[in-house]
């Protein structure tokens, strides 16, 4: 991993169909994205040289163009394409894989009707979200909430969407913690700032499944692995009050993984076997270890 800045690292970038050098891949300052945030991406992840479920992100990133009213010009399979032969131009193996679309700068101000829609992919090295995941991380509780359904296209992975989440996890380190747990518009337990949750109960699984909530791959691969071991999912509302009554929480999502969490303010948890077990089987699915 190198902690170069973004802007300035060897390498090529494929941008609106070809490669260029890293350090040349600009868009103009008035570029419709930069001002209202009009983009959308996705955060994919190769292992050993193959990226996990890529046809659902690019899907997904085709999907979140639609929502926020505009096209991609690439199908899902010119996506699929575009991630892997910028990952094998990467010369990386394991790596994250950031495929993303936006308006560009024909027009300025709300309107951009007419704004050509470029698409890039970029590739880098990135381990562990989160530093000695295993020993589990703290969360605080965000003072943002996620918004109600009708405010936002929420099932977008929009990049002005996660303004909040920069905040909260900005507030949640400046406290000491490693992330922070929002709740949405109704005061339900909604995700953390870049991951849906899961609990643990007498040996089964709970997640919420707020209407507000991204159709998670991440979430949907974990709901799998646990059919595999035939662990009881209850997938419904939950509520801040219910935090005391869990034994073990973890967060899931392509960047985090599956990561323990071992507190949500004072509320202590300890990741047991389930929880282990399912770190094991994610990274066994991934890796090409485990069929479902």
């Amino acid at each position: 991993m190198t902690d170069a800045a973004f802007h300035d690292r060897d390498g090529y970038i494929w941008m609106d169909g070809e490669f260029v050098d890293w350090r040349d891949a600009k868009i103009h300052v008035l570029t419709h994205a930069l001002h209202y945030g009009s983009g959308v991406f996705e955060g994919d992840r190769a292992y050993d040289g193959e990226i996990f479920a890529l046809t659902d992100h690019s899907a997904r990133l085709v999907n979140s163009g639609k929502l926020l009213g505009f096209d991609i010009p690439y199908s899902v399979e010119q996506i699929n394409t575009a991630c892997n032969e910028t990952l094998a131009k990467s010369g990386l193996s394991s790596a994250y894989v950031r495929p993303f679309a936006w308006r560009g700068s024909e027009q300025m101000g709300v309107a951009a009707q007419n704004n050509t829609i470029h698409m890039a992919v970029a590739v880098w090295a990135w381990g562990d979200y989160f530093e000695d995941k295993m020993k589990g991380i703290t969360l605080c509780m965000a003072e943002w909430r996620r918004p109600a359904p009708e405010t936002i296209p929420c099932k977008a992975k929009g990049a002005g969407l996660y303004m909040i989440c920069t905040l909260s996890k900005h507030t949640a380190a400046a406290k000491g913690f490693d992330d922070a747990l929002m709740l949405d518009y109704k005061g339900r337990i909604a995700e953390c700032t870049g991951a849906h949750i899961f609990f643990v109960r007498d040996g089964e699984l709970h997640t919420p499944t707020n209407d507000i909530l991204l159709d998670g791959i991440t979430h949907k691969t974990v709901l799998a692995l646990a059919k595999h071991r035939g662990i009881q999912v209850h997938a419904r509302d939950i509520w801040p009050d219910e935090l005391a009554t869990f034994s073990e929480c973890f967060i899931v999502g392509t960047a985090a993984e599956i990561t323990p969490v071992r507190s949500i303010e004072a509320q202590k948890y300890t990741p047991g076997d389930l929880t282990k077990n399912m770190v094991d089987d994610y990274d066994r699915l991934v890796r090409r270890k485990l069929k479902l």
